[in-house]
Parts: C-alpha cells; structure tokens; sequence
C-alpha cells in the first residue's frame, strides 16, 4: 500500500474521522461503504482520495437491473456469432469475446486504482451477496477461458449507498463502514470557500445562516444540501443579492428548495 495518507484535496474537504476512515480501510485492505445523507460529498470522496493519492479512478454506477457478474465480465457471444458469419478471423479465440467490467477491469491494472462501487443499495438485494467472494479474495472466474482473474494490485475500494435498501449482513462484515455527518457550520464555512475564490464574508454569514435555519424547520421534507448551498451563494452572488435581505426575501429559493410544499412552508414560517 502507498504511504500516502489521504487529507482531502483544495475542493474537498474531510473530517478527522473521514480521513480516518479512508486510512483504516486502506490499511485494511476492506472495502470502505459510505452513507450519508444526499449531498454530504459520498460520490465525491472517490475521486478526492484518487486525486490526493494520484491514482486512477474507475466508476462502477449501479442500476436497479445490475447484477454482480457485469462488474466482472460479459461474454459477446452476439459478436462472435456475427464474426463467425463472415469468416473473420481470430473467431476461435474466445478471450477476444470477453469483456472486463470495472472489478475486472480493476483487478488488470498494474497500477493500483480507486474503484468506485456507487449506490450499490439500487441494485436487488441478492447483488452484495454475489460480490463477497470477489470483494474479499480479489478473484474471479471466466468459466468461457477457464482462465482466474487475480488483481495485480488490490484497489482501494469505496462503495456508496443511500440506506435504500439493508445491506445484508454478510456483506456489511467486510466493510469498513462509515457515515458522513452533515457538517456544522464551522466544516460547512471550509467547504464552501473551497469552491470560491472571492466570496464576501457578510454574503457567506447571512446565507449559511438562512440555510441552517431552513434545515432546521422539521417538516421539510427535502432539506438542502451542501451541493445546494454552494450553488445558491453563487446564484446570490450574480445576482448581486444585499446580504442583509437575504433571511427576509429569500431570493432564489428554487436554487434550494426542491419541492413545492418545502418552499411553501419555508416562506410562511418566514412571514
């Protein structure tokens, strides 16, 4: 494994206990899940600890019709049929037909990658199950080649899930599991001047102030997030909006709220 330990990068920026995380999975040699509320940077964290560890990043979306065996490998039996057809040669070598998913595509990297599993909760619930040999002992199988894939490096694993589904048991024991809290707002003020280079004090203070109240009212249903936040101040900010206004007109709600009956609420409790 490399020495290098992960602490964030200039856009994204991570707890004591992220970075911890990040730290134990990879000494480890688990995979890291992560949860959290939408918006709190899950996705976000593969591609920081891939560039903050200069490494290369494979993503791996997951969709409620993935199954395990894409990740791994297809067989393109359409192909060679088709080739078959008019002769082309090389036909009989099966291994041209074989085509490595993002495990496997990770597993042949000489070079140690960062390998996003991401909302691995929309896929059924039999599909952490089917990875656990795969996850664990970083092998597989090609039944079609009678050929053993075996990562050449192992790769830094980081799954993400949106707590749709349980994740069964088995799967969650070879995990290192970890929850990303909501920033205060003192973590919230270091994201968000991550991402602007010229953000006016007055303008942050009234804004966050306004949006940790909205997050604060318990009916609403959609409360925003950080990435929401980020593009209100900038929305404030073209719009040359006076701070001292913003808790009283609430400019741009739309850039925040996501739901009707949220706006709604949030400006009658604002009368």
């Amino acid at each position: 494994m490399a020495e290098t330990k992960f602490t964030g990068t200039d856009t994204y920026v991570a707890s004591e206990d992220l970075m911890a995380a990040v730290e134990v999975a990879s000494t480890l040699e688990k995979p890291l899940l992560i949860k959290g509320e939408p918006g709190t940077g899950k996705t976000m964290l593969a591609d920081a600890v891939a560039k903050a560890l200069d490494k290369e990043l494979l993503i791996w979306n997951i969709k409620s019709t993935t199954k395990a065996q894409d990740g791994l490998y297809m067989y393109d039996t359409i192909q060679r049929l088709y080739d078959s057809q008019f002769d082309e040669s090389g036909v009989d070598d099966i291994s041209h037909y074989i085509k490595l998913g993002k495990l496997g595509e990770a597993f042949k990297k000489e070079e140690q990658v960062v390998l996003l599993i991401d909302e691995i909760d929309k896929a059924d619930l039999e599909f952490p199950n089917d990875l656990l040999w795969e996850l664990d002992k970083m092998e597989f199988y090609i039944h079609e080649t009678k050929e053993t894939v075996k990562a050449k490096q192992r790769p830094i694993v980081i799954i993400t899930s949106n707590a749709e589904k349980e994740l069964p048991d088995a799967f969650l024991r070879r995990c290192i599991f970890h929850y990303i809290e909501f920033p205060n707002q003192d973590l919230m003020k270091q994201i968000v001047t991550a991402h602007f280079e010229n953000l006016e004090e007055h303008l942050l203070e009234s804004a966050m102030k306004t949006f940790y109240w909205i997050r604060g009212i318990r009916d609403v249903r959609k409360k925003p997030s950080t990435s929401e936040l980020i593009d209100w101040l900038r929305a404030l900010m073209i719009g040359g909006v006076d701070p001292d206004k913003i808790q009283q007109e609430l400019p741009f709600l739309g850039v925040l709220m996501k739901k009707d009956e949220d706006m709604e609420m949030v400006r009658d409790m604002n009368t």
